[in-house]
């Protein structure tokens, strides 16, 4: 069901927020369990729901949002709940203060109903992490095959939304760490332009890449979401503007096939063009350039920024001050080194040369000329309305001795320019969710939702999860 769905019945008194709220409590206590996807919910979710209900009976609800339980990861501050980035060293007092996105949602009428788990930090711990693993909520599961990874560091958020243990929820991400879980794990996961979410109170990684973003079930979801956390800050999206019917009819889609993530996925691709251009779709086969020099590049700008950001976020917590206190906390602490011992990208971070040096700063200037080149020279080229790409390959095994297999290139280029990629379900591959993720122009964020809509009523990809022990490579597809 979709929210103007479920708003629907809320009007005409066949449903509560406080019914809906208690059913997914009910499926956090009994589905949670197998995937470990939820950290905690708020001890005032019932009262949110209640004080909703009541703006209902009154006809005077605060919005689309007004009732909706919403997820958030757990490095989105919230007062009245930890907010932890899933390391130990913040899971003390809570944050004085809800972050911007917060209040947004709470001034909307949205119920908070929990916070999710994530990749410790943001992924941005170690050379060889493990996402969905954190000291404060262990190891999160992708619900379609449980031995299988969620991809990071948004992976709580979106393995929560397959198991729907909530409509909607927040993820965060600096390059992937929307998209890829949502793709992962079967749902819709928007990241926006750069700027048009507030990044106050959102644990950071790089002011300069840094978005909190929606994910849910369908799009429709996420652009209503998307509508709160924007709101008064840009362009907001038009949920309703795509004719599903006709929303492709003549659009220009460029393909970036991505062979490098395997024959398998290039096959869901090559489907997803057949369903795209039967539906009047122009779809043309192109390849963004610079993405090698994106790549040498982009790393070691992250980490100046991390050291910089992360220290001044620090600052207005309890525990560890700073990046060098935040080392010094992990070696103490044998916890902080269940799943994997590292902290390299932290160390490395401490000796990157700062913000103000002339070589940091002709880097970050090169990133983002030559990001926003490869998406703009690429959509200029071919009079594209979008890029569409794999967004994953199929979930590898979860491996803490091995940690990640994730070389996945296709987030890079919207990621560093700031420009705004939506991810949606295209198919799987032995029971894994393929995503199909969109790219456009900056600020061009409801056109991307709006044609996001018209591709997902196209493909239909969308399955519910079955929650298998394990899965071989000889499984039916």
């Amino acid at each position: 069901m979709t929210i103007p769905e479920l708003q629907a019945h809320m009007a005409d008194g066949s449903l509560t927020s406080s019914e809906l709220t208690r059913a997914y409590l009910r499926r956090i206590k009994n589905v949670d369990p197998k995937i470990h996807s939820v950290l905690r919910t708020s001890p005032t979710a019932l009262r949110q729901a209640a004080a909703s209900d009541a703006r209902h009976r009154r006809g005077a609800t605060l919005g689309p949002l007004d009732g909706i339980p919403v997820l958030l990861k757990d490095n989105v501050d919230t007062h009245d709940m930890p907010t932890t980035a899933g390391s130990l060293a913040l899971a003390g007092s809570p944050p004085d203060a809800d972050a911007t996105l917060v209040t947004r949602l709470r001034e909307a009428g949205a119920v908070i109903l929990g916070k999710t788990n994530l990749s410790e930090w943001a992924n941005f711990r170690a050379t060889k992490p493990t996402s969905g693993w954190s000291a404060v909520g262990g190891q999160t599961h992708n619900p379609y095959v449980l031995d299988r990874n969620p991809c990071g560091s948004s992976s709580g958020s979106a393995a929560a939304l397959a198991a729907s243990l909530s409509q909607v929820a927040i993820g965060t991400e600096t390059d992937g760490s929307i998209v890829c879980p949502a793709g992962m794990n079967g749902v819709v996961g928007h990241k926006p332009s750069l700027g048009l979410v507030s990044q106050s109170g959102v644990v950071p990684i790089s002011a300069e890449q840094d978005t909190a973003g929606p994910m849910a079930r369908n799009v429709i979801d996420t652009a209503l979401t998307f509508s709160v956390l924007s709101e008064g800050r840009g362009p907001g999206p038009a949920p309703g503007a795509a004719d599903r019917g006709t929303g492709l009819r003549g659009k220009r889609i460029g393909l970036w096939r991505l062979p490098s993530l395997g024959p398998d996925v290039d096959a869901v691709m090559t489907r997803t063009a057949k369903k795209l251009r039967k539906a009047g779709a122009v779809v043309v086969e192109v390849t963004p350039p610079y993405q090698a020099r994106l790549a040498e590049l982009e790393f070691p700008a992250l980490l100046s920024e991390f050291h910089r950001d992360v220290d001044a976020y620090l600052g207005t917590r309890e525990g560890p001050r700073n990046l060098a206190e935040l080392i010094e906390f992990n070696r103490a602490h044998p916890e902080e080194q269940a799943c994997f011992a590292g902290q390299e990208l932290f160390e490395q971070a401490l000796a990157a040369p700062p913000t103000t040096d002339p070589k940091y700063r002709a880097m970050r200037a090169e990133l983002k000329d030559l990001s926003r080149r490869s998406l703009d020279e690429t959509m200029a080229a071919h009079r594209l309305d979008a890029i569409a790409a794999p967004t994953n390959p199929p979930a590898w095994t979860t491996d803490c001795a091995r940690g990640d297999n994730d070389v996945i290139p296709s987030s890079t280029p919207a990621a560093v320019a700031g420009y705004p990629s939506l991810s949606v379900p295209a198919g799987s591959v032995d029971e894994l969710p393929v995503g199909l993720l969109l790219m456009a122009g900056d600020r061009q964020d409801g056109k991307l939702l709006s044609l996001g809509a018209a591709v997902e009523h196209r493909l239909k990809a969308w399955r519910a999860p079955r929650y298998l022990a394990t899965v071989g490579s000889g499984a039916p597809r």
